[in-house]
């Protein structure tokens, strides 16, 4: 019979914090179309046609929606992108 090593705290991996991912929520308004940020969500933010739906029906229905997380120059890129075809976004941390 082998037996096995205890575990010891000082073979801990490191760990990765995630201070370096931001979220880009999708924040509702009255006035564009579900079709138009539809088309947007799957142009900007890659998402399929399923994603897309879902993220414009909860920012619908909650007002908000996060749609994409990484980098803040990731995000930031998108977002601007998203307030210049009249879009409501946030970075968030």
């Amino acid at each position: 019979m082998t037996q096995d090593k205890p575990h010891s705290y000082s073979e801990e991996k490191e760990v990765t914090f995630l201070d370096d991912i931001y979220t880009l929520l999708l924040i509702n308004d009255d006035f564009n179309t579900f079709d138009f940020v539809i088309d947007a969500l799957i142009e900007l933010c890659h998402h399929t046609y399923e994603q897309a739906y879902q993220c414009t029906f909860i920012t619908h229905n909650y007002g908000k929606c996060d749609i994409m997380h990484g980098a803040y120059t990731k995000l930031e890129t998108v977002a601007n992108a998203m307030l210049e075809r009249g879009l409501t976004v946030k970075i968030i941390q």
